[in-house]
């Protein structure tokens, strides 16, 4: 009788635990909606892309309209950007969030000290597993030139992982913008 209550305590904990994360992954879920729709609201231009737990946002057009761009970002292609990630906990975006970057000003503008200035550089990703699931569904489909914000909860994210500075089940904001993509293998 003592074993069958303490498997029943057990189920019961694991229930409560499921549904508690359930909430904090729906909770960031609103909270990136709610920024969705203040840049929607803000940038006539910008568009919405919503991948598999990731959300897109194409900012203005900075593209003249004599240039045709066809080409986008497919699952094992390159792509070259500049970013910046933050830790998003709330409905807005904050330089004191900032947890990774390759844009000289952002980092400065969050005033980091950084002695090693070799990381301000175009960096290069291949779209495969290796990168986070929200930031790689994110990803695919992008094209040269745009620029924009990629938002994904925890769950797309590092999950129960803590991974430097960022605490586990945080929902990410990446800032990008991108100088180039490659489909060849």
């Amino acid at each position: 009788m003592k074993r069958s209550a303490l498997i029943l305590l057990a189920l019961l904990l694991a229930a409560c635990t499921k549904q508690s994360l359930q909430t904090t992954y729906d909770k960031q879920t609103t909270n990136i909606e709610s920024f969705i729709s203040a840049q929607m609201k803000s940038d006539p231009h910008a568009t919405l892309v919503h991948n598999e737990g990731s959300y897109r946002v194409n900012l203005h057009d900075t593209l003249d309209a004599t240039l045709h761009r066809t080409d986008s970002l497919q699952w094992g292609g390159k792509v070259a950007l500049y970013y910046g990630c933050f830790v998003f906990s709330g409905t807005a975006i904050s330089t004191g969030n900032l947890v990774a970057t390759n844009i000289k000003d952002l980092a400065a503008t969050a005033k980091w000290q950084l002695t090693d200035q070799s990381i301000y550089k175009l960096d290069t990703l291949t779209l495969d597993k290796n990168l986070l699931p929200g930031l790689a569904n994110g990803l695919v489909g992008v094209q040269p030139l745009d620029e924009g914000y990629i938002l994904f909860t925890g769950k797309y994210g590092y999950g129960a992982s803590e991974k430097g500075t960022i605490p586990a089940r945080s929902a990410l904001a990446y800032y990008f913008w991108i100088e180039n993509i490659s489909n060849e293998n």
